[in-house]
Order: structure tokens, then sequence, then C-alpha cells
């Protein structure tokens, strides 16, 4: 931040560069708290997450079947492709 010499000034102006200098630093961790939520690598952290959470609340009896035709979907597109 820019160097002020209170010295000089007078007691409102004083008051005033506080201000300022309060409202500069207020500003610039708002900037950072939007960098880091719109930041493609934190999205992809929170979203990973979010999924891992929803994934460890899935009912055993719905996650079974849904993993083996995932599976076997995949195990079809890996046949095909190695057909060709």
């Amino acid at each position: 931040m820019a160097d002020t010499e209170t010295t000089s000034m007078k007691p409102g102006q004083a008051a005033l560069v506080t201000e300022i200098e309060k409202t500069r630093a207020d500003l610039a961790r708002t900037i950072d708290a939007i960098s880091d939520r719109v930041s493609p690598s934190r999205v992809a952290q929170r979203t990973s997450a979010r999924i891992r959470q929803q994934l460890s609340q899935v009912d055993p009896l719905i996650a079974v079947p849904v993993a083996l035709v995932a599976v076997s979907v995949t195990s079809y597109l890996v046949w095909r492709r190695l057909r060709k």
C-alpha cells in the first residue's frame, strides 16, 4: 500500500486515509474470495467433493446394479473399439 504521512495531515484527513486503507484491505479480501470461488481448480475440487459425498450416501441395493450396468456398458464400448 502507499505510504502516507499522517504527521502533516489534519485529523480529518488522517481518519479519511485510515478509512480508505481499511476499505482497500476489505476490497482486496473480497477480490481474493471471488478469485478463489471461480478458480477452475477450486470449482473442480468442490464438485468432486460434492459427488463423493453424494455417492457415499447411495443405498447399496441401488449402487450394485448401477455399477454393474456401468461396467457392462464400458466393457461393451471397449470390446466394440477393439473389434474395429
